[in-house]
C-alpha cells in the first residue's frame, strides 16, 4: 500500500513540475574579428560551398568529448547551436564572402549556380584528454572541383590541437574558437592562392 501511495505521490509531482530538469547550454563558433578586406579585384569565379561529411556522432548538436585515443562520449547538457558541420560550413561561407577575392560565395541549393563547388570532411570537432592536458581538437580537409572540368583542381587541410588552459566545457570551446579560426584562415588563404597562381598560368 505503501509503495502505491508513494507511485502516487510521484505521478502527481511530476505532473505539477515539481522535478527539477538541467537545462542543456548552447554554444557556438563564429568568426575572429573583421579585418580590411582585400582591395584587390575580386576572381571573375563563384563557389558554392557544398556540405561537409562527418562522422554521425559530429552530425549531432551535442558536444563530444574524448575518453582515450579510440573513445568517445557526448554531452547532454552541453549542445551546439547546430551540429558542427553545419557550423563550419556557415563559417567557410563567411570568410570567402569577408576576403572580398572572388565574385560571388554561396551555400549550395537546388538553384544556387557556380563555377567551383568547395566540398569536404569535418574529421575532428572535440575535446582531447591528454596525459599532457586537456586539448581541442580541429581536423577538416577540403577540395575544390571545378564544374566544368569535372575535376578536383585544389585540396587542402587543417588538423591541430590546442591546449585549454582549464578543464570546462567553456573553455574547450574558446579553444576550439580559435582553432577553427585559425584553420579557417589558413585554407581559405590556400584557396585564395591557388586561383592567384592559377590566373598568372
Amino acid at each position: 500500500m505503501k509503495r502505491v501511495i508513494s507511485w502516487t505521490i510521484f505521478l502527481a509531482c511530476l505532473a505539477a513540475g515539481c522535478t527539477t530538469a538541467r537545462a542543456p547550454r548552447y554554444y557556438r563558433l563564429s568568426l575572429a574579428p573583421a579585418t580590411p578586406q582585400s582591395s584587390a579585384v575580386p576572381v571573375p569565379v563563384s563557389i558554392l560551398v557544398g556540405r561537409l561529411s562527418a562522422p554521425r556522432i559530429l552530425r549531432d548538436d551535442r558536444v563530444v568529448y574524448g575518453l582515450s585515443d579510440v573513445e568517445l562520449g557526448v554531452d547532454e547538457y552541453h549542445r551546439w547551436t547546430e551540429p558542427p558541420t553545419e557550423m563550419i560550413e556557415d563559417l567557410l561561407v563567411q570568410q570567402l564572402r569577408h576576403s572580398g577575392q572572388f565574385k560571388s560565395v554561396q551555400r549550395i541549393s537546388s538553384t544556387a549556380r557556380g563555377d567551383y563547388l568547395l566540398r569536404g570532411h569535418l574529421s575532428s570537432l572535440n575535446e582531447v584528454d591528454d596525459p599532457a592536458g586537456i586539448k581541442a581538437r580541429f581536423n577538416v580537409q577540403l577540395e575544390l572541383f571545378e564544374q566544368k572540368s569535372g575535376g578536383v583542381v585544389w585540396t587542402g587541410s587543417y588538423s591541430h590541437d590546442e591546449p585549454v588552459e582549464k578543464k570546462s566545457v567553456t573553455a574547450v570551446v574558446e579553444s576550439l574558437q580559435k582553432n577553427v579560426n585559425a584553420g579557417i584562415e589558413q585554407l581559405t588563404a590556400g584557396l585564395a592562392q591557388y586561383f592567384s597562381s592559377h590566373s598568372a598560368n
